[in-house]
């Protein structure tokens, strides 16, 4: 075990682990770090703990001290030069005529590094722009090209839900979504119905995805044959959320379809559940 805790240098950025070194730390603190890339300011998200070897990238980094006051008013002072270096970035890419879009600017905390994120469809030569950059500034630069999630995490907007999207307010780091996802919840495959602001699929696809796989494996698909308190049938419709299914019932004179809670059936052949079976015949029995 070790003793860590929890930083984060953006509202929604990822949470990394830091050692303590001593320090009391709460959560909500702001504390100075060290990282790779020098020294940082950062917010205590955790208290104290203890977790596994295995949960931290070791050796870790330690926290170098408490922010004093002076250290906000640095990073408060460090926020207003990058929306000047911001402008003066879009001056210059404009002045080069390069094909890029600036998305967002990050000043370490001890100034020696300015970081410029921005995105294209190709690949940018910006020596010249880096040249004009360091001649403004004074100091090292570098320039990132980051995907489409990654401007909609910086830029934020309000998604289909009309609320805030995922990855600006909730989402730490981004989650892996497939279009598998989508069909196992039984959604539209429409682009326009599954995709965010950035037209990737919404990150909200992750989220009730454990619960789905779950309540797969457990329920019985279309076309299972199961007993019912009004007779034996055959699923034709499964309810993953409310955990019901929709029988047809084996009678002469009974076209009707009844719906059932799981739990009131008892289940003779179960067939695998698929989001995509059509036909009892399309899938396979245990």
């Amino acid at each position: 075990m070790v003793k860590v805790i929890g930083v984060r240098f953006k509202n929604t950025g990822k949470m990394y682990y830091f050692n303590p070194n001593g320090f009391e730390i709460k959560n909500g603190m702001n504390v100075i770090v060290e990282t790779a890339r020098g020294v940082e300011f950062g917010e205590a998200v955790s208290d104290i703990k203890e977790i596994e070897d295995e949960e931290a990238v070791l050796p870790l980094k330690d926290v170098i001290r408490i922010a004093t006051e002076e250290d906000v008013q640095t990073h408060n002072s460090n926020i207003e030069k990058e929306k000047t270096a911001f402008d003066i970035c879009n001056e210059k890419i404009a002045k080069h005529e390069l094909q890029m879009k600036l998305i967002d600017v990050e000043y370490t905390f001890d100034g020696n590094k300015i970081l410029f994120y921005f995105i294209a469809d190709t690949r940018i030569d910006f020596r010249e722009l880096v040249k004009d950059l360091a001649a403004v500034f004074k100091t090292r630069i570098e320039l990132r090209q980051v995907g489409v999630r990654d401007q909609a995490k910086a830029v934020g907007g309000l998604g289909i839900c009309g609320r805030v999207i995922c990855c600006a307010s909730a989402t730490g780091e981004f989650q892996p979504v497939s279009i598998k996802m989508a069909k196992e919840q039984s959604l539209s495959l429409s682009p326009t119905k599954i995709s965010g602001t950035c037209g990737r699929l919404m990150c909200c696809l992750k989220y009730e995805q454990e619960a789905y796989e779950d309540a797969i494996h457990r329920l019985p698909g279309v076309g299972s044959i199961v007993e019912t308190p009004e007779g034996q049938g055959v699923i034709t419709e499964v309810n993953l959320l409310r955990e019901t299914v929709k029988i047809r019932l084996d009678r002469e004179t009974e076209t009707d379809l009844a719906v059932y809670p799981v739990d009131e059936i008892k289940v003779l052949h179960k067939k695998h559940f698929s989001p995509t079976a059509k036909h009892e015949d399309d899938e396979v029995y245990e």
